[in-house]
């Protein structure tokens, strides 16, 4: 059964370019999001990056599906041995000198959120909106 995706709306206190360099800088990245190794904004990128608590961590692998620079980030997430695959979409828009952030998470139902709480939808929920309601937001007024 396909659930209501997350969707998480903020409005952030910097350009719309800060942003975007936020999302898709790889330095800036490891300051408020992940520590991913690589990551390009193109098409057919892929990247990974481990997730989790301190007792489980979970290798997820993305690959970039499209790039609007400065308007739209999306890329698929899944993790490896494990079954279910998931979209997250950024989409940007000013807002006078500041910036309007909207991430959706879908396909989240596709995830064995029964047999691991690590995958159910509050955790999600829980995650997206300390990673850009706090970390990011944090991030960005202190630049």
């Amino acid at each position: 059964m396909k659930t209501e995706p997350i969707v998480i709306e903020r409005t952030l206190n910097a350009s719309i370019d800060s942003v975007w360099q936020a999302l898709t800088d790889n330095q800036k990245m490891k300051q408020w999001y992940f520590d991913i190794e690589e990551f390009e904004p193109e098409v057919g990128f892929e990247f990974k990056f481990y997730g989790g608590s301190e007792e489980k961590k979970y290798l997820h692998i993305c690959k970039v599906t499209e790039v609007v620079p400065n308007h739209k980030l999306i890329y698929s997430w899944h993790y490896d041995k494990q079954p279910g695959m998931s979209y997250v979409t950024f989409e940007l828009s000013e807002e006078g000198e500041k910036t309007r952030l909207k991430l959706t998470h879908e396909g989240l139902e596709s995830f064995p959120a029964d047999r691991d709480s690590a995958f159910a939808k509050d955790n999600f929920t829980e995650g997206w909106n300390m990673i850009i309601g706090t970390l990011l937001k944090e991030y960005l007024e202190k630049e």
